[in-house]
């Protein structure tokens, strides 16, 4: 199809709300997404027809029978997304009970003195889980340093600590804080060398750019719907196999096969109804004979439009006197996601006054990015301003953005 904004702005009610007289532009996209309208009818319908728990694979009422069908579409739909069909699908809370629920699994193969390799440069999620797990094995944790200059993963530092001892490698797709990419690919092939694993926290990455999860050797990956258009709803993506292997803790009548023994007790399955619709849509904004084909078009219009804006932005903010722009290179890709500070005030009230002044929606904070913070020299003074970009997002809000960043350093 050919992208017009004001076609797929028609698809998120949301985006219709005022504040202070003035439309709301919703630039806090990583903090979750707005809620798609087909998303937002499955739920509703899921509801409104009637629902009922799953009692094993083979329900007997017609409800039953309704739920067990919207759960095996959502898994099947989550394998097209992410090219994962040699890996299962589990849904659950958020990402970040679902890496918990896994580190612990994954722990009882670890043995004192083996080894795990983290990274300064992401979300919390992806560090206290496996570090917390390392620690009740007495495995040992080692962490690839973030460049406080670069802002890049340090390839050269993870390749002086991986050892034959290592057997996992977690890493961020993106930077849920600042926007970084990394080279993933990269990663599992240094991670494969040594018979180590690979974890992904895909969280921020899967809402704006394709994650194929085959070709990138990820062995689990972890997101969250809500970050793309859907409900509130994490899911764990790991190879099958691998999911195979693990023992979770769980109830003793509960299915020991996979993806079901890591969904514990009764899943959100309005939540889950939600998935398929987000899922078309990201297909729908592309072309193609099948939905595999249509979603990776999809992704790069999605990404043509989220990039052309905030390197618009990138540009024009930087000019303006009193901010810093935290951000690597023009070389280093990026999600539509951009970190930064004002002199002069802190990020909680520039928040405000954007919010009560200009009817814009942005975030402070360090986004549970914590050792990025701390290792930037500002996660005393409340870290980072954030705003991120999401399909929805146009240039008249970017402008609209700008000048509210004007007016607030002006003054």
């Amino acid at each position: 199809m050919d992208f017009d904004v004001n076609r797929i702005r028609e698809r998120f009610p949301a985006l219709k709300r005022t504040h202070n007289g003035k439309p709301v532009v919703y630039f806090d996209g990583p903090g979750g997404t707005q809620f798609l309208d087909t998303a937002i009818e499955s739920m509703c319908n899921y509801m409104r027809d009637g629902s009922s728990n799953r009692h094993g694979k083979s329900p007997t009422s017609p409800i039953g029978q309704v739920t067990e069908a919207l759960i095996a579409k959502a898994r099947d739909d989550m394998k097209v997304l992410l090219n994962a069909h040699n890996h299962d699908v589990s849904f659950g809370p958020n990402a970040t009970t679902l890496m918990f629920h896994v580190s612990r699994a994954l722990a009882k193969k670890w043995s004192e003195g083996d080894e795990i390799i983290l990274t300064e440069l992401d979300h919390h999620a992806n560090i206290d889980t496996w570090r917390s797990a390392a620690l009740d094995r007495n495995v040992i944790v080692k962490y690839v340093p973030v460049c406080a200059k670069a802002l890049t993963f340090d390839f050269e530092a993870l390749k002086n600590l991986i050892t034959p001892k290592t057997k996992l490698i977690a890493v961020g797709a993106a930077s849920n804080c600042i926007g970084t990419t990394v080279d993933v690919k990269t990663v599992s092939k240094m991670a494969k060398e040594v018979g180590a694993l690979l974890a992904v926290d895909a969280v921020h990455a899967i809402p704006h750019m394709y994650v194929d999860v085959e070709d990138l050797g990820i062995d689990m990956l972890f997101a969250s719907a809500y970050k793309f258009f859907a409900a509130h709803l994490g899911m764990a993506v790991i190879q099958k196999d691998l999911f195979g292997s693990l023992d979770f803790y769980k109830l003793v009548p509960a299915s020991d096969d996979a993806p079901d023994a890591l969904e514990i007790g009764t899943q959100n399955h309005e939540a889950i109804a939600s998935v398929s619709a987000a899922v078309q849509f990201i297909a729908e904004l592309g072309q193609g004979s099948s939905l595999k084909e249509q979603v990776i078009s999809g992704y790069k219009v999605l990404e043509e439009h989220e990039d052309a804006i905030a390197n618009y932005i990138r540009s024009e903010i930087i000019k303006i006197d009193g901010i810093t722009l935290y951000q690597a290179d023009e070389n280093t890709k990026k999600t539509a996601t951009i970190a930064f500070r004002a002199k002069g005030i802190s990020p909680h009230e520039f928040c405000v006054r954007m919010s009560e002044d200009h009817s814009i929606f942005i975030a402070s904070g360090n986004f549970y990015a914590k050792t990025l913070a701390e290792r930037l020299g500002i996660a005393d003074s409340g870290a980072f301003i954030r705003l991120g970009l999401a399909v929805y997002s146009t240039m008249e809000e970017a402008d609209r953005f700008l000048e509210g960043v004007r007016k607030i350093m002006e003054t």
